[in-house]
């Protein structure tokens, strides 16, 4: 488990964010809505192992996950940030590879299983082949 500091100090330098609270803000919303497309049981053991606050861990009260595609992600995300589309997908890039790094790969391997393949990419991963 990773200190959240430690945490935001990489995903700042990765995403060449101005400060740590621009890295935090742009982290909340990313995860608040990655947690809005996984598992609850996986967003709890994602905040579990990014050692997010019980009061600041994106999560879902109830319900299963909704299923929207990469553009839609890219658009909450952008929503919640007030920036541009485009400006989301770095940003999503900058938390979810600094996510791929810091946690188990395993962890990694069972997020990705649950999004569509064209995300692997915002994990820092090769997107896989269509056989």
């Amino acid at each position: 488990m990773v200190r959240t500091d430690e945490f935001l100090d990489r995903v700042r330098d990765r995403g060449e964010y101005r400060s740590q609270e621009e890295a935090e803000h742009i982290t909340e919303a990313v995860l608040s809505v990655l947690a809005d497309r996984i598992a609850l049981e996986e967003s709890g053991e994602l905040a579990g192992l990014l050692a997010a606050p019980p009061d600041e861990a994106p999560r879902r009260e109830t319900g299963g996950p909704e299923t929207f595609d990469r553009e839609e992600f890219l658009r909450r995300v952008s929503a919640q940030t007030g920036d541009r589309p485009r400006t989301a997908e770095w940003d999503a890039g900058a938390v979810l590879s600094t996510v791929a790094d810091t946690v188990p790969a395993g962890q990694v391997g069972h997020l990705l299983e649950q999004l569509p393949p064209d995300w692997a990419d915002l994990f820092g991963r090769a997107t896989p082949r269509r056989e």
